[in-house]
């Protein structure tokens, strides 16, 4: 008797689902009867909780300036120089701006002119000088054009271009109770509305003025921190001002270096209401992962991901090709002549046994890391309850999938796993590597199956923070999901076409 393919069927063979059932069956006891198969996949669940474990022990920040918490609950960066007077209740403050330039450091002690797209100058409203009150600002920028900013992370285009002697951008801050409004105009005559905001814990006595920031400078894959320098004119006040001096002080860090000034510079302030020049650095802005110097994300936590993922590798390669060795292959081939349907028995069986051990794993990893490198005094960027799943699922499946291209990839070479840690591993170390150029790092995250490792991704981009947005960072250039999917379809297609093998050549 013969099935309609014409392949030989054994008397009494069950066909259909439960002879699927019963071949998945015989796989799984095969997986789990053969103890270093076993050995790997649990190795791989506790690869991940020993890598996190040491990496919260190893790094040690005990003593490190605590990461300002901006209103939204996230970190912030918050260092510039403020020249500030009270303003109790509403009133408004108007400054034209004729000069804004930057330097960057060429060697110790040496500055040289620079842009710093994202340097600002301009009025500012914030509930106090502590780090991380809520404000409200208009700014110009080193080429990014007029900009009215608030809370951090929110940020409305207005007059584009740069500034200069010829080209002044005036600027008005207006506060009527919790609603500031920012205007600029390019005459002080006809103005133009560029934002209106809500920004609540101001208080009934804000802090106002001026203020110039300069965030670090990104070159080369680096970072260097600048200094700027602005010209401020034509300042007028309305309103409930306290009156007297204006007040100059660096908001943030009292250690000038780690406030974002280069070797030998600090803030300051000279002149009068008539003519100001202030020079100042850091940013006002949320946090990205190069911007806080102990901060880590759980991705860090996670390292251990790396090595179980050659674990399940291994694991995968070894249960295809295992078979061939030891010619077990025409004993399961004889039993099962059906060999795509073999074939897909084992990847449903490889595939959930490392997820069950990759989301034991992670999800045990992820809490005892974080813990240990909070306690340790590493600040670790905060995640929902969602994203933190997010992670855990996605890095189960990241190995999970990693095993499945094992499998297939060793049933078309029938030997080594080393294809697969090539192809796996080696995008990895790529993306490791700090001082890849963005280019290269973002190609691999991009085209190659370490695209999958962005599922393990928790941190967001920003377009008005300058920073080093790569896959070292933690940043990478696919959604969680979408890089997930890059490594299942290599899965899938090496499955396709090891089925075909299977089918047509002699086991």
């Amino acid at each position: 008797m013969t099935t309609p393919a014409g392949t030989a069927r054994r008397p009494g063979e069950r066909v259909g689902r439960d002879g699927f059932v019963q071949l998945l069956h015989a796989e799984w006891t095969k997986l789990r009867t053969i103890r270093g198969w076993v050995g790997g996949v649990t190795a791989a669940a506790l690869l991940m909780v020993l890598v996190a474990l040491l990496a919260g022990v190893s790094g040690n920040q005990k003593g490190s300036p605590p990461v300002p918490i901006g209103p939204g609950g996230g970190p912030v960066t918050d260092s510039f120089y403020f020249v500030h007077q009270p303003l109790a209740g509403d009133g408004s403050i108007t400054v034209s701006v004729s000069a804004l330039e930057s330097s960057i450091p060429k060697g110790p002690g040496d500055l040289r002119p620079g842009t710093v797209p994202w340097a600002k100058a301009g009025l500012i409203i914030k509930e106090s000088t502590r780090q991380g009150s809520p404000y409200a600002a208009i700014m110009t920028t080193g080429s990014r054009g007029v900009r009215m900013q608030d809370n951090y992370v929110n940020d409305t285009a207005g007059l584009p271009g740069p500034v200069s002697a010829e080209a002044r951008r005036w600027l008005r801050l207006d506060r009527s109770g919790d609603t500031i409004t920012g205007y600029d105009s390019t005459d002080g005559t006809q103005w133009t509305e560029v934002g209106t905001v809500q920004v609540s814990g101001l208080g009934s006595t804000a802090q106002v003025g001026l203020f110039v920031a300069s965030p670090p400078a990104v070159e080369g894959g680096g970072t260097a921190g600048s200094v700027s320098t602005a010209v401020f004119r034509d300042l007028r006040t309305q309103g409930g001002w306290a009156g007297g001096n204006w007040t100059g002080a660096q908001v943030g860090a009292e250690s000038p270096s780690f406030a974002g000034y280069p070797e030998n510079t600090s803030g300051s302030v000279t002149g009068s209401e008539a003519r100001f020049t202030v020079t100042g650095a850091g940013d006002v802005a949320p946090a990205v992962r190069d911007s806080l110097p102990t901060g880590g994300q759980l991705r860090d936590v996670l390292t251990g991901t790396f090595a179980a993922l050659i674990a399940v590798i291994v694991v995968g390669t070894l249960y295809i090709t295992e078979e061939y060795r030891n010619t077990m292959i025409h004993l399961t081939l004889a039993a099962h002549p059906r060999r795509s349907r073999v074939l897909a028995a084992k990847a449903l069986v490889v595939w959930t046994a490392t997820f069950v051990a990759g989301l034991v794993g992670a999800t045990l990893a992820a809490p005892l890391g974080e813990r240990l490198a909070r306690d340790n005094g590493v600040y670790i960027f905060p995640v929902s309850s969602a994203t933190e799943l997010r992670v855990a699922l996605g890095t189960a499946a990241l190995l999970a999938t990693a095993s499945v291209l094992a499998l297939s990839v060793g049933t078309i070479l029938r030997h080594s796993a080393g294809a697969v840690t090539v192809a796996i591993v080696l995008p990895y170390i790529l993306i490791a590597v700090p001082f890849m150029p963005a280019s290269v790092s973002n190609t691999v995250a991009t085209v190659t199956p370490g695209a999958a490792f962005a599922v393990q991704q928790t941190l967001v981009s920003y377009d008005q923070v300058a920073s080093n947005y790569t896959p070292y960072y933690g940043y990478y250039p696919l959604a969680p999901w979408a890089g997930l999917a890059v490594l299942a379809a290599y899965a899938v297609a090496a499955l396709a076409v090891a089925a075909v093998l299977l089918n047509r050549r002699d086991a």
